[in-house]
């Protein structure tokens, strides 16, 4: 474990929530459970009243909104009142006729008064052929971002696939450096793959990382949620 002392603490959850289409009851205990300071949520509200709906999500998890909705494809940023957002804003992939529109969602925000970082989310395509040049408009982004990035994503593709090596490259594979690699996150029914990815600046040290495989979390979605405890280096 890492010297708190060294850093400034947050924990981040990253969770794919199936479009919220599992049991929502067990969804909420589950985050509320985990205690996040940042959760970073794929398959979020995107259509129709998607701002009162990711506003209701938020609040069921003992959250608020910090980015992310419709802007950014269902992507959705939340944070704890001790994380203040500083700046957003969204991205949009290209859209490939018959597939999904996807995007990604960004936030700069401030922890603990001297720790400063940059969020992000996103949703790759299920699609091999459409993935890798998502990855690449992602990575642009994280690769201009103003402070040291948080970024996590369903990939779908694992570890050693083209999408997932270009979003690692330079960045800290959370799980790799907790040497807990071996935690599946897809699917809940038939744990078999790792899919879901959450990556760190340098910078910042992983101090803890797992994959929640309760029965609940079976319960509240086909992805298992990812939680990583982080320490953040201060601002000079």
């Amino acid at each position: 474990m890492a010297d708190a002392s060294c850093g400034v603490p947050l924990r981040v959850v990253s969770y794919n929530v199936h479009g919220q289409r599992d049991d929502v009851a067990a969804l909420a205990t589950v985050v509320r459970q985990l205690a996040p300071d940042v959760l970073i949520v794929q398959e979020g509200p995107r259509r129709f009243g998607w701002r009162a709906k990711s506003a209701t999500l938020a609040a069921s998890f003992g959250l608020v909104v910090a980015a992310g909705g419709l802007p950014a494809l269902g992507n959705l940023l939340l944070v704890s009142l001790r994380v203040r957002v500083t700046g957003v804003r969204h991205q949009r992939f290209p859209l490939t006729p018959g597939r999904h529109m996807r995007g990604a969602a960004y936030a700069d925000c401030v922890v603990g008064g001297p720790a400063r970082f940059t969020v992000a989310g996103s949703h790759l395509a299920t699609d091999p052929v459409e993935r890798p040049d998502q990855a690449k408009l992602f990575k642009r982004e994280l690769d201009v971002a103003p402070l040291p990035v948080i970024a996590a994503a369903d990939l779908n593709e694992e570890p050693d696939g083209p999408a997932w090596c270009t979003v690692a490259h330079g960045l800290t594979d959370a799980a790799v450096a907790a040497d807990r690699a071996d935690r599946l996150t897809y699917s809940c029914a038939d744990p078999r793959r790792r899919i879901d990815g959450v990556f760190v600046d340098p910078r910042i040290t992983v101090v803890d990382y797992d994959v929640l495989d309760t029965p609940l979390s079976r319960r509240a979605s086909d992805h298992f949620p990812i939680v990583v405890d982080l320490l953040l280096p201060v601002a000079d």
